[in-house]
């Protein structure tokens, strides 16, 4: 199965996370899953994002045109659905991040 999920949490949710928890536990694992991230081109806020993922992972960081934002995706082989939740909930917690 293959989707793409889109995330945007506001505070009137519960759980921003519950629809893409529900997709999650749709895939069959182990399953190589894309990680994507928008942030402005703050050295510290891109170090805490790429912090969260080992070197190993492919990892590709893009700048915007005007180089004010940057994108950051990165590939990892994930156990369970579980394990994917609990990068998003650690990611929800940089200020300024935009999770995709």
């Amino acid at each position: 199965m293959s989707f793409e999920v889109n995330f945007r949490a506001t505070m009137s949710e519960k759980d921003p996370f519950e629809n893409l928890e529900k997709q999650l536990k749709e895939l069959d694992y182990p399953h190589v899953y894309m990680f994507k991230f928008i942030c402005k081109s703050d050295p510290k806020t891109m170090a805490l994002v790429t912090a969260m993922f080992d070197d190993k992972n492919e990892m590709t960081i893009r700048p915007s045109k005007n180089g004010n934002y940057s994108s950051i995706s990165i590939k990892e082989l994930m156990i369970d659905s579980n394990s994917i939740m609990k990068k998003y909930r650690e990611a929800a917690k940089i200020k300024g991040l935009m999770i995709l």
